[in-house]
């Protein structure tokens, strides 16, 4: 049985694959396309709250609809970028894995403003994959997070995760 532990599967067709070497093969093709999420006010209040950042064209409804674009709010940059995670859970079902990790990120800009009820989702392209020395595989993805909408992506960011394969498993 595989311990692992799964966040909610984002994912909408959620591709099958026999080990983390599978993925040394797929350098250049799009792996992930996660469902379309609606940013809504509450989940904006509750990463005002975590983060503490309060700043009014986030959290304060009333004047928004006086002084912002369309009279919305709009969700924290890194509100955006922290989906990401969740939004990529489930690169496939990979067989024989033990664990995945974020390793981090290379780059990251925010192109667009998500304003509230806005919909996104999360496209990722393997940039690069290494066969480490420990045995996991280091991936490279350059994501985009789109705007349902939008011919501008909310945010473009290149992010770096390690599959660390089941002991004892090869492909």
């Amino acid at each position: 049985m595989r311990n692992r532990v799964r966040a909610v599967n984002w994912s909408r067709n959620v591709a099958k694959y026999s080990h983390p070497d599978a993925f040394l093969d797929l350098v250049g093709q799009e792996i992930v396309v996660s469902d379309w999420h609606t940013i809504t006010q509450d989940q904006i209040d509750q990463f005002a709250a975590a983060t503490g950042d309060h700043q009014w064209l986030h959290v304060d409804t009333d004047r928004a609809a006086k002084e912002m674009p369309d009279g919305k709010t709009i969700a924290h940059g890194f509100l955006v970028l922290s989906l990401i995670p969740g939004m990529a859970a489930d690169l496939g079902d990979v067989d024989n894995l033990n664990n995945t990790i974020n390793y981090g990120l290379n780059k990251v800009r925010f192109t667009a403003m998500v304003q509230v009820n806005s919909r996104v989702r999360l496209r990722q392209t393997l940039k690069s994959a290494e066969k480490r020395a420990d045995g996991s595989v280091h991936l490279v993805f350059e994501g985009t997070m789109d705007m349902e909408g939008s011919e501008r992506p909310a945010m473009v960011a290149e992010t770096i995760r390690r599959l660390y394969p089941t002991p004892g498993m090869t492909a």
